[in-house]
């Protein structure tokens, strides 16, 4: 619990209110209605968040922190849809901030954690599955995309159904 309130807390709370003190400015483009597709991110990215961040614990038996891995490989929930439901929720959490606020440092503050979660995860993440679970990644990450989520969901295991 305390994992999730520094580090998600700190990449869609301290670090957004640090670039932009919560100032709202003028919407993009004049559209305000932007604002109001900015907190549909907000909460869309949350719910991907809080439900991926708990399944780690219900299905894989561990957390997200490095300290504390899975024991089994998620491929359930969000996991049936794309690889990477966490990181996919932070950066849709920061985007949708930056529309409600207008404010384009906050798309840029995006971008850079996609590209640093990109290279976390061919440079490390996926290595470490690979060892930990072999074959079951191997087809896991054969079937479910990286970043964009897979319009139906991947019906993975007979084994994995069941869980």
């Amino acid at each position: 619990m305390l994992f999730f309130v520094i580090a998600p807390g700190t990449i869609v709370g301290f670090v957004p209110w640090s670039i932009t003190d919560w100032q709202l400015r003028p919407a993009f483009f004049g559209f305000e209605a932007l604002r109001l597709a900015g907190a549909a991110l907000v909460l869309l990215g949350l719910i991907l968040l809080v439900e991926s961040f708990a399944r780690f614990v219900w299905k894989g038996f561990g957390t997200p922190a490095p300290i504390a891995p899975p024991t089994k490989l998620v491929m359930t929930g969000f996991y049936r849809r794309v690889r990477n439901p966490i990181y996919v929720g932070l950066v849709t959490i920061v985007f949708g901030e930056a529309l409600i606020l207008g404010d384009d440092r906050l798309v840029v503050y995006a971008a850079i954690l996609w590209l640093f979660f990109h290279f976390w995860v061919l440079v490390i993440e996926e290595p470490t599955l690979e060892r930990s679970f072999g074959d079951e990644f191997a087809n896991f990450r054969a079937n479910v995309p990286r970043w964009l989520p897979r319009l139906t969901p991947w019906p993975g295991s007979a084994k994995d159904q069941a869980s």
